[in-house]
């Protein structure tokens, strides 16, 4: 299969492959198996307290670094 993509997306998808030093067909594979490969199968809550809990996460589609959230940098 030959995927085509924009010049923009093939920009981002190098630049993104050369920061973590793999190739940027790697990097496109492993992000396409992790979207259509991933388990996916939805968390099914066993009672209220796992219902709130789950109702109250929100997917914000990133990770802050690490050092975003330690103790040096929670008190500047």
């Amino acid at each position: 299969m030959v995927i085509r993509i924009s010049p923009e997306l093939e920009a981002a998808l190098n630049e993104s492959a050369r920061r973590q030093g793999v190739a940027p067909e790697v990097l496109a594979d492993a992000v396409l198996r992790e979207r259509f490969l991933s388990p996916g199968a939805p968390l099914t809550p066993r009672d209220e307290w796992e219902r709130t809990v789950l109702g109250a996460a929100t997917d914000c589609g990133v990770s802050l670094p690490h050092s975003a959230v330690s103790s040096e940098e929670l008190y500047e």
